[in-house]
């Protein structure tokens, strides 16, 4: 078989188009005057934050809502709408909440709406993918107006940061119906959603924790990469966050743009099922992952926007273990292990391939493209990989229901931000629909380290079993990781007060001033 090298720079010309691509611009979207008018690539699935897990619809959250807890640059948890947290025993969390904090419709948030909001994810009948990150907790009180009492199941150390992110509070009593008329205590109100179009919020002048500086945010959709490219040159939106390709991002350096960059957490990987009959043998994972040369993807293909990831747990992280087997990109130990495992080279120089193997992806043009490359560096170890792209949500709906050999997607913003992930994404018990194990991933020896993990009584001890299953994981390779993104906004030269953080939340928009 011949092994040319892979020659990304030309890989990048099949899917990218410049800026310079005229006559293609759809009609403007309506935007109250002085709004900041946001590209996306998606669409939310769903308005209602118990009930939405997809990236779009956790940054309009983040907008309209608030969590007990919020994530700080430092990956830790800090007090949102709770005011403190008290541990009295092992078995018990209290949070005494800020006073006066309002939902958007002029009313009260008090300790009632807080156990409204935890109750159902404790409820059996209740369906909602933020389950799982409560599965120790056994009950939740209101001792008096403004204080919350949970009690575990068993000692949970990884709890307080189950309290940052998710879920958002809601209103007690809120329907099934919630979705269709959200109301939360965060710095917009909810105006109007316009399905696959745009979403409009207003500021929300009583935010307790300061009133937006802007006069609203319309999150539009454009699906496609070049159009928000267009849409952002030409003036009809003010802002994209992380969701321009690196190629295009490259096109705004040096111009009259605004741009932000900051080293963030999302997380490219592929995931593997490991059911397989073929994936199942650790030589042929092992053989993909020394296929892959993860430099020269952050390099070429996201122009330097990332850096080579190690594993789930990102590095800013502070159960971050750097001391675990990483690939490294050695095409001729790929071919020696595919040997191994029984997958020779059937006519000695090519160009038979050794075995085939199918990947599903998005049909977003920044994850077919990186698919390409992948196919074409997994083609010279020989390995015929078959790229099958979807929309999104068909794509994921597979996922869901382990029907792949391989797919490819993204972890993003706080997901990673507690090491208790390892546990909802690797420990067996974890398969849909109750966790994210979508591989069924099972190692009894994680299993044994994850639940010594979730019950150790200080961080050390936390630190110690997360960073031993870390290895383990590292060296069975359930996920190839690919990289970590680096966090780009790109604005308007009239916006002011931009702020990228670490896990690119949305909330900070409110402090952006737009001008004239």
């Amino acid at each position: 078989m011949s092994h040319r090298p892979l020659n990304i720079r030309w890989a990048l010309g099949i899917g990218l188009c410049g800026l310079s691509i005229g006559g293609c611009a759809q009609p403007q979207a309506t935007a109250p005057a002085g709004a900041i008018v946001v590209g996306v690539r998606t669409g939310p699935n769903s308005m209602d934050p118990r009930l939405g897990n997809d990236e779009a619809s956790a940054r309009v959250a983040q907008l309209m809502f608030n969590t007990l807890f919020d994530i700080g640059d430092d990956l830790r948890p800090h007090p949102m709408l709770a005011e403190r947290l008290e541990n009295p025993d092992p078995l018990t969390y209290r949070v005494a909440l800020r006073r006066g904090i309002k939902f958007h419709d002029g009313h009260e948030m008090t300790a009632s709406d807080v156990v409204f909001t935890y109750r159902q994810m404790l409820e059996p009948a209740f369906v909602s993918p933020l389950k799982g990150a409560f599965r120790a907790v056994k009950s939740v009180t209101a001792p008096d107006e403004y204080t919350v009492e949970f009690k575990l199941k068993e000692p949970f150390s990884a709890f307080p940061i189950q309290l940052a992110g998710l879920p958002a509070i809601i209103p007690a009593g809120s329907d099934a119906d919630f979705g269709q008329h959200p109301i939360g205590t965060g710095p917009y109100k909810f105006v109007r959603y316009a399905v696959d179009d745009q979403v409009v919020l207003a500021p929300f002048a009583d935010y307790f924790n300061g009133a937006p500086k802007n006069a609203g945010i319309v999150i539009r959709v454009l699906p496609d990469d070049t159009m928000r490219g267009l849409e952002l040159k030409k003036g009809s939106i003010d802002l994209v966050v992380n969701d321009l390709p690196p190629d295009i991002v490259h096109q705004f350096e040096g111009k009259n743009f605004h741009i932000a960059k900051s080293p963030g957490v999302d997380y490219s990987y592929l995931g593997i099922n490991m059911l397989d009959p073929v994936l199942k043998d650790k030589r042929v994972r092992h053989a993909i992952g020394y296929a892959i040369d993860r430099r020269a993807i952050v390099e070429y293909l996201r122009r330097g926007l990332a850096r080579p990831a190690t594993g789930l747990i990102p590095p800013q992280a502070w159960a971050y273990q750097p001391d675990i087997f990483q690939f490294t990109y050695d095409p001729n130990r790929a071919r020696q292990l595919l040997d191994e495992a029984g997958y020779t080279d059937p006519d000695g120089d090519g160009p038979l391939p050794r075995l085939h193997l199918s990947m599903k992806v998005s049909n977003a043009e920044e994850t077919r493209l990186q698919a390409t490359v992948i196919q074409q560096q997994l083609r010279n170890v020989g390995i015929d990989l078959d790229v099958r792209s979807y929309e999104f949500a068909t794509m994921y709906a597979d996922v869901l229901k382990g029907n792949f050999q391989m797919f490819s997607l993204q972890w993003v913003g706080a997901a990673m931000a507690d090491p208790d992930i390892l546990h909802r994404v690797f420990h067996s018990t974890q398969t849909p629909p109750a966790g994210f194990n979508r591989g069924h991933y099972s190692n009894p020896d994680v299993d044994r380290l994850l639940d010594l993990a979730g019950a150790a009584t200080s961080e050390a001890e936390r630190k110690k079993y997360y960073g031993e299953a870390q290895k383990i994981i590292a060296q069975d390779a359930p996920y190839i990781s690919i990289w970590n993104r680096t966090n780009v906004a790109v604005a308007q030269p009239t916006l002011t007060g931009l702020h990228v953080n670490a896990v690119g939340n949305f909330e900070s928009l409110k402090d952006v001033i737009k001008g004239g």
